[in-house]
């Protein structure tokens, strides 16, 4: 098939990119390079089966070029890592909503199959854990930043629903709790490259809050997998999936976990939310996917453990 990742050169979508093309698909992608590099495609970049674009899926007449022609869009460009969100706000919401409109519009005037990501933060501030897809979401002040990602990314999901009900375009929703592996950086807010560069270098591991937050770590491999195998499932199409794994941690246990790992002096240093982020910043305490539905549909089970997850990052980042 002829593939467009947006986004590509991300870090999912890069790994996304690799895996299509092993499987002999013509694969195109396109990125601003906002949080996407180039360095993530130097592997495979001179691949005779694939092509690269830097540009905005905000360019509407760029990404017509890109979308004529091809049999499905993984649509992954979006603003992401809280950090990035808060620092581009407005930035962060027309990338999300116009880009995401464009493509479906796009989609839908070329017959292109496509699939959504979204995000955990779609649940906001519920204690309702593990989140299922027809929870209800619990959002707090439109003062707070970080509550428009997740507004943004409920509207990608509204209108994908609308396209697949009103158009019978092929849509598939896809949410995706802390993914982590090779490749992803830390500096716009990716809490394990993070933790695991400041250990390796023996500089102090800051934790944010209290520590006491729960998280579920996903390796990019297994969410790849899954992209793939919802994607190639008719019957996926005009749903919503979690993707993730049910392992749960502690942000502070996952400091100590990392710096025993990486065998480093570091010490544990913590953060209020507000001197990290700004005023008001609210997190979640604890984030957990159902995932249930995603194994009837498609059987899915993630294969990497966290501690397996650590140790291929590891050498990674020492390479």
């Amino acid at each position: 098939m002829k593939i467009l990742i947006t986004g590509g050169a991300g870090f999912i979508g890069s790994h996304l990119a690799e895996r299509l093309l092993a499987d002999g698909h013509k694969v195109s992608i396109i990125d601003n390079l906002s949080t996407g590099r180039l360095e993530n495609i130097e592997g495979f970049k001179d691949h005779p089966n694939f092509s690269y674009t830097i540009g905005s899926i905000l360019n509407r007449e760029l990404l017509e070029s890109l979308v004529n022609g091809v049999d499905q869009i993984f649509h992954l460009a979006a603003a992401v890592g809280v950090k990035y969100i808060i620092e581009n706000p407005l930035l962060s919401l027309k990338t999300n909503i116009v880009g995401t409109d464009n493509i479906l519009e796009l989609a839908n005037k070329y017959k292109a199959k496509v699939l959504i990501t979204s995000t955990s933060e779609i649940y906001g501030k519920s204690e309702q854990v593990p989140f299922a897809e027809q929870d209800d979401r619990l959002l707090g002040s439109t003062h707070i930043s970080r509550w428009g990602y997740s507004c943004s990314k409920a509207i990608d999901e509204f209108m994908a629903l609308a396209f697949f009900r009103e158009k019978r375009l092929p849509v598939v929703i896809v949410r995706c709790f802390n993914t982590v592996g090779p490749r992803q950086m830390g500096q716009y807010g990716m809490v394990l490259p993070k933790f695991i560069k400041a250990a390796l270098l023996d500089q102090p591991i800051v934790v944010y809050g209290t520590g006491k937050q729960t998280r579920c770590f996903a390796d990019v491999s297994d969410v790849v997998d899954a992209f793939v195998l919802l994607m190639n499932s008719p019957n996926c199409e005009g749903e919503i999936f979690n993707v993730g794994t049910t392992e749960s941690i502690s942000i502070e246990d996952l400091a100590v976990k990392v710096r025993t790992m990486c065998q480093s002096k570091s010490r544990i240093e913590y953060m209020k939310y507000e001197d990290a982020f700004e005023e008001g910043f609210e997190d979640m305490m604890n984030r957990m996917p159902d995932l249930s539905k995603i194994k009837e549909y498609i059987g899915y089970e993630p294969k990497m453990c966290l501690d397996d997850i650590i140790t291929r990052m590891i050498q990674y980042y020492e390479n």
